[in-house]
C-alpha cells in the first residue's frame, strides 16, 4: 500500500477563510484533534505574521503528539538581505518545530509585478532560504506558489525554480494551485512532469475556485504525488482548500493508498464535526462522506433496497468512516423506514401490522399541514407514541403570559414570561427573562420543570430554525420551526407548525424536553435490567 503524507493546513490557510477566528484555545483543540485522527503534518501557523500563532508555538512546546508533526509556515527570504537578517525567518526558528513549509513564487509574472524583483533574484532567495533552514537541521517543504499558473505561461521557470528548491536540499516540492483555476487534466500532465523530472518526494496544494480541489488533489496523486495538503472540512480563503474529509476516505477507501493508520479511518466523521464546531461553522449537511446526510435515504425504494443491501444505494458502508445510516421520515419513505422507528417502540410490529397503517395515515395528515419530520428523529418518535397510545405527558400547562418590551432594558433582554405548570398535581408558577419571546419562554419553561426534573439542566438548544410555509398570507402566515438539541452525547430535533410562531416553538419546545426525559427513563430501566 503506497503511503500519502497528508498535510493539513487547518490552521492556517483554513484560517485565512471568512468568518474564522481560532484563539490560542482553539488552535490547541484543532491539533490535538488532528493528531488523533493520525494527520502526518499539522501546518499550524506563521509565527512571523502575528503574536497569537506565536502564543500558539509556545505553548505547544509542552504538548507531546502520537502521531503527527507539527510545522511552521514562512516565506522566502526579503529581496537584499540574507536569511540570517530577515525577521520572519528567525521568529519560524524561534518557533522550534522540527518541520517547516516555505512559500516561494514560481510564476514569473509575480516575481517581477508583485514582490518587484529579478528573475535571479528570486531563484537566489528559495536557494537561500531553504539551504539555510536546511542548515538548522529542518525539514523543508516548499511551496512553490502558483505553480501551475507560472508552468502554463512560462514552464522553463517554473521548472527553475523547483531545481533552485531542489539543489537546496528541500525534502519536499508542493506544487500550488494558488488561484484553484486549474483543471484535472492539466494538474495531472504537469505534475506527471514534475514527478519524472524529481528524485524528491512531490506535493499537491489546491483551492477551490472551480469546486475541483478534491479532484485535482486526486489526480495529482494518481500522477505520482505523494504530500497531499488540505484542510479538515476544506474551508479557507475565497471558496476553500482540498477538503481532506473528503480526498482522504476518496484516497485511502477508493483507491488503496495509506493517508492515515487504517484504525483511525473511522475516526474521520467524529474529526471533521469537532473541527468545524471549534472553527464556528456549520458542517454541510451533504458533505460527502461525513455529512449528516451522506447516508440518508429517504425514497421508499431506496429504503428498501439498502434495507436488502446496502451495495445497492450506498458506495461505502458508512461505519468505516465513523457516520451512520438514516432513513429519512417522510410521506415518500415508504414502510420500511416508519417501521424501523416503530419496533424501537413496539417490537413486533410489523410492515403490514393496523399500528403501522395508522401512523402513516398520521404521518401523511400532518405533513399536509406543513409538518416536516425527516430531519425531526425526537419529534417523530413522539408522534408513534402519541398515535398508539404509547406517551403519556410529563407534566401539564396551566397557562404562560409573555410580554415584549421596546426599547430593551440595559442587559439587552427584550422579553419576559411567566409560566404555571403542573406535575403529579403539584403546580409551579416561574419567570424569566430572554433574549425575544421564545427566549424567555424557553428559560421559564426549564425553570419550571427543573424542580421536579433536575436532569433537564443538561440540556440545552444547539440550533432554532423557522421557516415561513405561506408567503401570501404575509404576517399571519403558517410557520415550521425546528429545534435541535443536545444533552452532550445526544443530540435531536423537535418540530411545530402553526401560524402563531410562539404557539410552533412551545410545540417543538415541549416535545425537545419530553423526549429527553423518555430517553432518560429508557436508559435507566436498561440500566436496571
Amino acid at each position: 500500500m503506497n503511503k500519502i503524507t497528508i498535510f493539513d493546513s487547518t490552521l492556517r490557510d483554513g484560517a485565512q477563510a471568512e468568518g474564522v477566528s481560532f484563539s490560542v484555545e482553539d488552535k490547541i483543540k484543532v491539533a490535538l484533534a488532528l493528531d488523533e485522527l493520525g494527520v502526518s503534518y499539522i501546518e499550524a501557523g506563521n509565527p512571523g505574521s502575528n503574536p497569537k500563532d506565536l502564543e500558539f508555538f509556545e505553548r505547544i512546546k509542552d504538548i507531546e503528539f502520537k502521531n503527527t508533526t507539527i510545522a511552521a509556515f514562512g516565506s522566502t527570504r526579503r529581496r537584499g538581505i540574507s536569511p540570517s537578517e530577515d525577521s520572519n525567518l528567525q521568529a519560524l526558528l524561534g518557533a522550534g518545530t522540527k518541520a517547516v513549509a516555505i512559500f516561494g513564487k514560481s510564476w514569473d509574472f509575480h516575481v517581477t509585478d508583485i514582490i518587484n524583483t529579478t528573475l535571479q533574484e528570486n531563484l537566489e532567495m528559495i536557494y537561500d532560504t531553504i539551504a539555510y533552514l536546511k542548515e538548522q537541521d529542518k525539514y523543508v517543504v516548499f511551496d512553490a506558489e502558483h505553480f501551475f499558473d507560472g508552468y502554463k505561461e512560462n514552464p522553463d521557470y517554473a521548472m527553475k525554480t523547483l531545481d533552485a528548491a531542489s539543489q537546496a536540499g528541500a525534502d519536499c516540492l508542493c506544487l500550488c494551485d494558488t488561484n484553484g483555476g486549474t483543471f484535472p487534466q492539466e494538474i495531472s500532465e504537469i505534475t506527471k512532469k514534475v514527478v519524472d523530472r524529481f528524485a524528491v518526494t512531490v506535493g499537491v496544494h489546491c483551492h477551490n475556485d472551480c469546486g475541483m480541489a478534491v479532484a485535482n488533489s486526486v489526480m495529482a496523486v494518481l500522477a505520482g504525488a505523494t504530500h497531499v495538503q488540505g484542510v479538515m472540512t476544506g474551508f479557507g480563503e475565497r471558496c476553500g482548500n482540498t477538503n481532506l474529509s473528503t480526498v482522504i476516505p476518496n484516497l485511502q477507501c477508493k483507491l488503496g493508498y495509506e493517508c492515515i493508520a487504517e484504525e483511525n479511518i473511522s475516526k474521520l466523521t467524529h474529526t471533521a464535526r469537532k473541527v468545524s464546531e471549534i472553527a464556528n461553522l456549520q458542517l454541510s449537511i451533504r458533505e460527502p462522506y461525513v455529512g449528516k446526510c451522506a447516508f440518508a435515504h429517504k425514497g421508499g425504494m431506496h429504503v428498501d433496497g439498502v434495507c436488502k443491501n446496502s451495495r445497492s444505494f450506498e458506495h461505502i458502508d458508512p461505519s468505516v468512516v465513523g457516520n451512520e445510516r438514516r432513513f429519512l421520515t417522510s410521506e415518500v419513505a415508504g414502510r420500511t423506514t416508519i417501521l424501523s422507528a416503530m419496533q424501537r417502540i413496539i417490537p413486533g410490529v410489523e410492515k403490514n401490522s393496523p399500528e403501522t397503517t395508522i401512523v402513516i395515515d398520521k404521518l401523511k395528515e400532518l405533513e399536509y399541514e406543513g409538518y416536516q419530520f425527516e430531519g425531526a428523529d425526537g419529534a417523530f418518535e413522539l408522534l408513534i407514541r402519541k398515535t398508539l397510545g404509547k406517551y403519556k405527558p410529563f407534566f401539564e400547562l396551566e397557562n404562560f403570559k409573555i410580554i415584549g418590551e421596546h426599547p430593551p432594558y440595559a442587559s439587552g433582554q427584550t422579553a419576559s414570561a411567566v409560566i404555571k405548570i403542573k406535575v403529579d398535581g403539584k403546580s409551579e408558577i416561574t419567570a424569566a427573562e430572554g433574549d425575544g419571546p421564545v427566549n424567555a419562554l424557553d428559560k421559564a419553561l426549564r425553570k419550571a420543570l427543573e424542580v421536579f426534573y433536575p436532569n433537564l439542566s443538561d440540556v440545552h438548544l444547539t440550533d432554532y430554525k423557522v421557516r415561513v410555509l405561506d408567503g401570501n398570507s404575509a404576517t399571519a402566515s403558517k410557520v415550521r420551526v425546528l429545534i435541535e438539541s443536545s444533552d452532550g452525547p445526544d443530540n435531536w430535533t423537535t418540530v411545530g407548525v402553526s401560524s402563531d410562531i410562539i404557539e410552533a416553538s412551545w410545540i417543538a419546545l415541549v416535545d425537545s424536553l419530553e423526549y429527553k426525559l423518555i430517553k432518560d427513563i429508557e436508559q435507566k430501566f436498561k440500566t436496571f435490567l
